[in-house]
């Protein structure tokens, strides 16, 4: 004989996890909502979060938006830190 598995019932599980995504999204939210007082690197996270579970469209959409000004606000400090050098030349 042996024992049947899982010892949880499948939809209580899954209303763990639905309830674990939907406190990330709420941090995501606040995150986001905060920008001035967060990392970039904070920021990506959150926008990750929001991108892949964000409940409406414009919310996902909003979210791929602020990574790609975050991405070329990171580019935009590479270029300038690289380039300082070789016009001291």
């Amino acid at each position: 004989m042996s024992i049947p598995l899982p010892f949880r019932k499948r939809g209580q599980r899954d209303q763990v996890r639905q309830d674990w995504i939907d406190e990330r999204l709420a941090e995501a939210r606040i995150v986001v909502a905060d920008v001035v007082n967060h990392s970039d690197h904070l920021l990506r996270l959150a926008c990750n979060v929001l991108v892949q579970h964000g409940v409406t469209a414009s919310e996902r959409e909003d979210a791929r938006i602020l990574l790609v000004v975050l991405d070329a606000k990171s580019l935009g400090r590479a270029g300038r830190s690289r380039s300082e050098p070789e016009d001291r030349r």
